[in-house]
């Protein structure tokens, strides 16, 4: 039942809290793309992906114009590439003209990105995996809308120590590619621990081996919202706050149904599309946009900055009652679904650096309790391939033991040190370049072979 009140307080939230569909991910299996010929798969890539997303950016504009909401982006994901160029692909420099082919594709349907540009080497790597690791410093020197994200580790099988040692001279090779970028190739590239298959977010996202051939999955965000309605419960006790924020999540998604956002747009873009919905990934994805930043939230929360004592539990708390108001309103909630916490596209991360107060290491404890991990931090370009492999290391720990998903996108800015700061721009904003622990871990880091899985591992 439309009620008109539910209706007047979504446009609110959409006009004056930065409520929005962050994105639409059209996820393509392409596994029946895989040939031995090189040309074959690139000829059988292109087809697929520009039939079967030819109209979703028409589609999701003409929804935003019927509805009103925005979309920000249009995206797609696909299954991992070291997959599909395994049969083919018989050195790097094979991997990057498919990861050319598909930014012609991402540019001729008109998407902001393509995720997949991947390789799932938790437990060992392939020749094809380590050829499409090898390849990422030119693909994404040469592809601007191609995102490549790599899974180095799980809760079941450990970490993957030698992609990890391999990943940190990768990291420092693609910001070389990119120097004249300010090292913005990395912005494309995400490392993760237990990455999940239907994750719509970027860089990050691919398409997993057990969804179906097309699908939709639906990124919504709304940090404002959040911010907005603890505005009203300051000096409350906690169970007000919980209950606060809970309900605040369960409206913007429980919203998308009654007023036609979020969840309907999902089921309205599958409908036109002839592609059956996925999940709702509810997040909290800041941009620099002033009133849109989960530091904002967590200063409401009561911390004088982000990374001031009681940060890692504020951001507990608000990411547990989030993911608790989201799972009461849709019963298909996935991805990633929480707060996000890139330092460069956050406003008030950003001045909490510059400030003293957010370093490194308390970003590393505040993964801990947050949906993804380290993430859009820039370090001086001068560290050492081994030091990132280190940073990494620590980050996938984490995920593992902890049972969720860890990542880790840092960009080392090749010519810049700390006191530096990086422009990006758009969504991805800018960062102070944040120092690094510089006492040596290359001797950890060049054991090789894996840290195996913690105990809790044997439960199946």
């Amino acid at each position: 039942m439309l009620n008109i009140n539910e209706v007047i307080e979504t446009n609110k939230m959409i006009h004056e809290m930065n409520l929005d569909v962050r994105t639409i991910t059209m996820g393509i299996s392409l596994l029946d793309c895989v040939s031995d010929s090189l040309d074959e798969v690139c000829e059988n890539i292109y087809n697929k992906i520009t039939t079967k997303a030819k109209n979703l950016v028409k589609v999701g504009k003409e929804i935003e114009q019927e509805f009103g909401i925005p979309i920000v982006n249009k995206r797609i994901s696909i299954t991992p590439i070291a997959l599909i160029g395994g049969a083919c692909c018989k050195g790097p420099e094979d991997f990057v003209r498919i990861a050319k082919e598909l930014d012609r594709c991402a540019k001729e349907v008109g998407v902001n990105f393509i995720g997949g540009y991947s390789a799932l080497v938790n437990k060992g790597m392939t020749k094809a995996d380590k050829y499409l690791i090898e390849s990422i410093p030119e693909a994404l020197s040469v592809t601007d809308r191609v995102c490549s994200s790599i899974n180095v580790g799980s809760t079941k099988t450990g970490i993957n120590m030698d992609a990890v040692k391999m990943l940190g001279e990768i990291i420092l090779e693609t910001s070389r590619k990119t120097a004249d970028k300010d090292s913005i190739g990395n912005a494309k590239l995400v490392v993760f621990t237990n990455a999940p298959d239907d994750n719509p977010f970027m860089a990050g996202a691919f398409h997993g081996v057990t969804e179906a051939d097309t699908i939709i999955n639906v990124g919504v965000s709304g940090p404002g919202v959040v911010k907005t309605a603890l505005e009203k419960v300051r000096r409350e006790n906690f169970e007000v706050l919980c209950e606060t924020i809970k309900k605040t999540a369960f409206k913007i998604t429980r919203a998308f149904k009654v007023t036609r956002v979020g969840q309907l747009v999902a089921k309205e873009a599958s409908k036109r599309l002839g592609v059956p919905f996925g999940i709702i990934d509810l997040s909290l994805a800041p941009t620099p946009a002033v009133g849109d930043s989960v530091g904002e939230i967590l200063e409401e929360i009561g911390l004088e900055y982000a990374g001031a004592p009681g940060t890692t539990a504020a951001l507990a708390l608000l990411n547990d009652q989030v993911k608790k108001g989201g799972v009461m309103a849709s019963s298909y909630v996935g991805g990633l679904s929480g707060a996000f916490i890139p330092v460069s596209e956050d406003q008030r991360m950003i001045d909490a650096v510059e400030a003293g107060a957010l370093t490194l290491e308390k970003l590393e404890a505040m993964t801990c309790v947050c949906s993804v991990g380290l993430d859009m931090i820039a370090i001086p370009g001068d560290t050492k391939a081994t030091t990132i492999s280190g940073i990494i290391a620590d980050e996938m720990a984490l995920g593992m033991v902890n049972q969720k998903t860890t990542a880790v996108r840092i960009i080392p800015v090749i010519g810049k040190g700390v006191g530096d700061t990086v422009q990006f721009g758009g969504l991805l904003g800018y960062a102070p370049i944040m120092p690094v622990n510089q006492f040596d871990c290359s001797a950890f880091v060049n054991r090789g072979g894996r840290i195996p899985a913690p105990i809790h591992s044997f439960k199946n």
